[in-house]
């Protein structure tokens, strides 16, 4: 027997339940589909490995649609000012802070599990939401308005239209013929959960090396988050030391700003690609977050931007639904695609420049970044524009996430 709802989220991740949140008592049925649920949190629990930074723009999304507070009553780490600049001894730094422009945080390093963990929560709330998982997809079967997803235990369930939350490597996206156009950067990032001799800080930073940049997140108490950008076999070469060997590496390498690591409690790796949908949706499927676009984590926007197709697709199924319209038609779809595609477009260009400017050793291109750098330290209102923009508070963004 087949389970029929209007839309069937294939994906319970951060961005996909996001999405599920926002469309919690609008009367739609909906469907969660996540192949296994995130381990419960404990306080004494270790930081994980995986974190994002969220913009005020998600932060904002997520108090709309009432899932904030199960994140900051869990573990999270707000932080006020960032500062980006180059190896050289005489290159220029900027610092942005977010007293410039009246507000008191520039965002938060958040562990992604926990993001999950309180999203998945906040489900329980809607009547018309139901979370089935474990749920791994053995078959999708697309066709518009009626897409039938199989899974391994046999239940059948039919989506009038089907959300490709599933990541990169999208099933939905691939049943539903939609191709993408991708490359692997010549880099891969190495993540290290450290312990360190200071407090919790109010920063985050990045130096750049033409091997790629080094990056400090900062977590809750003495803890933060470490990435390294390195070629393949660097990273690889990395991996395979002995711990006392890699703590040497990490205190040779990164700046004076990291301060003592007295631990390290886990470290791993993931190489990076940029890759883009050649189209967001067609009749009865539409794709969000990684199963749209994947972006070099540079500016850790990843997470942001997908948050925000969240929130501009829940506003446009919920105005289609409330004015009797389609909300698998490929008119309303495209209302969603136009609004997203072109700011994560940009994005990935923009992404894309940083890449191609710092991670190489060439003498010119070194004094113009060192220039800019200085320049944009030198010019507040530059400054504040590009940090209002990072903060989500610049663009055409979701009524939801303003």
């Amino acid at each position: 027997m087949k389970t029929r709802y209007d839309v069937l989220i294939v994906g319970g991740g951060m961005v996909g339940s996001a999405l599920a949140c926002a469309l919690g008592g609008s009367g739609l049925s909906v469907a969660v589909l996540e192949r296994r649920l995130p381990e419960s949190f404990e306080p004494s629990q270790p930081h994980d490995l995986r974190v994002s930074a969220l913009s005020i723009a998600s932060e904002r999304f997520l108090q709309n649609i009432g899932a904030w507070g199960g994140i900051v009553d869990r573990r999270s780490c707000p932080y006020r000012r960032m500062k980006v600049w180059e190896s050289s001894a005489t290159s220029a730094a900027t610092e942005f802070d977010a007293a410039a422009i009246g507000h008191d945080h520039l965002g938060y390093i958040v562990e992604n599990r926990l993001i999950q963990i309180a999203l998945l929560e906040r489900l329980k709330a809607f009547d018309n939401i139901e979370l089935i998982s474990p749920a791994p997809t053995l078959r999708i079967d697309y066709a518009p308005g009626a897409t039938l997803v199989e899974l391994e235990d046999g239940r059948e369930l039919v989506g009038r239209l089907v959300v490709a939350a599933d990541g990169g490597d999208s099933q939905v996206r691939a049943a539903a013929g939609i191709g993408v156009t991708k490359w692997d950067y010549e880099q891969h990032a190495l993540v290290a959960a450290a312990t360190t001799a200071y407090g919790q800080q109010d920063i985050t930073w990045q130096q750049f090396t033409p091997t790629g940049p080094l990056a400090f997140l900062p977590l809750t108490g003495h803890n933060a988050s470490l990435v390294w950008y390195n070629t393949p076999n660097e990273v690889k070469r990395l991996l395979a030391l002995p711990e006392p060997r890699f703590l040497e590496q990490l205190h040779a390498t990164f700046p004076a700003e990291l301060g003592q690591i007295t631990e390290i409690q886990g470290r791993t790796s993931f190489p990076l690609r940029r890759q883009h949908a050649q189209r967001y949706c067609q009749d009865g499927v539409v794709l969000i977050g990684d199963a749209a676009h994947m972006i070099h984590p540079l500016a850790g926007q990843g997470v942001n931007i997908g948050l925000l197709d969240a929130a501009a697709l829940a506003e446009v199924l919920l105005a289609a639904h409330q004015a009797g319209s389609s909300i698998a038609g490929l008119e309303t779809l495209q209302g969603y695609e136009h609004q997203r595609r072109r700011h994560n477009l940009l994005m990935m260009q923009i992404m894309d420049g940083f890449y191609r400017i710092f991670s190489n050793d060439i003498g010119p291109l070194k004094l113009l970044r060192n220039a800019g750098l200085g320049l944009a330290g030198h010019l507040p209102p530059a400054r504040n524009r590009v940090m209002e923009f990072a903060m989500g508070l610049r663009g055409d963004l979701p009524q939801l996430a303003r």
